[in-house]
């Protein structure tokens, strides 16, 4: 396994546990963040936690305290300010962002075309109309995006569309999916945070 193979393959089973952990504390919760640290490091610093870590995983994700409850989703102005100010001490090589999102058909472009376009000369006002008619829609979908970035750049970002009652799995297995460009601004937000400044 070269190594972007090899990176691809430790953040992928990062965003992998960090989902296993959110679905656990269920739907409906603000943004979180997880530093992913060397698995030999956090062992090193921390014995006692050699039993809750797999060795043999080169990344393990540790669990940040979740967003304040207005930056979510719906304010994203507010989620890149917060990105904006948050960073990492070196030790961290990458990290994780989830936050739960609202998905629509692909038909359903025209729905917010039709919302915005009074407003295109305010976008602030088509961007709360746009936010609107996705959450109103009928065919909505919530879903969970998981972006993962890692400091020698690799990234993957992959969506967990919340399933309706009916289509509950009652083996709770994960359906994590991907598509080409997917997030790409908020891809490069949490890439940033990695090279902000960290705090003393």
């Amino acid at each position: 396994m070269n190594p972007e193979q090899w990176a691809a393959s430790a953040l992928y089973r990062c965003i992998r546990e960090v989902a296993e952990y959110v679905d656990g504390e269920g739907w409906d919760r603000p943004p979180q963040m997880f530093a992913l640290v060397p698995t030999v490091d956090l062992v090193a610093a921390e014995p006692s936690l050699l039993d809750q870590v797999d060795e043999k995983d080169a990344l393990t994700p540790i669990a940040q305290e979740p967003f304040p409850e207005d930056i979510n989703g719906d304010h994203p102005r507010a989620l890149d300010e917060f990105l904006a100010t948050t960073s990492w001490p070196l030790a961290v090589e990458g990290c994780v962002l989830v936050q739960q999102i609202v998905v629509l058909p692909p038909d359903a472009e025209q729905t917010l075309d039709d919302a915005i376009e009074p407003l295109l000369a305010d976008p602030d006002a088509a961007d709360s109309a746009a936010r609107q008619a996705a959450v109103s829609h009928p065919e909505r979908r919530d879903a969970r995006l998981f972006v993962g970035v890692l400091r020698d750049g690799t990234s993957l970002s992959l969506l967990q569309v919340r399933p309706a009652e009916d289509e509950e799995d009652p083996f709770g297995d994960l359906d994590l999916r991907t598509a080409p460009n997917l997030a790409p601004n908020l891809v490069e937000a949490v890439r940033q945070t990695l090279d902000n400044e960290p705090e003393d």
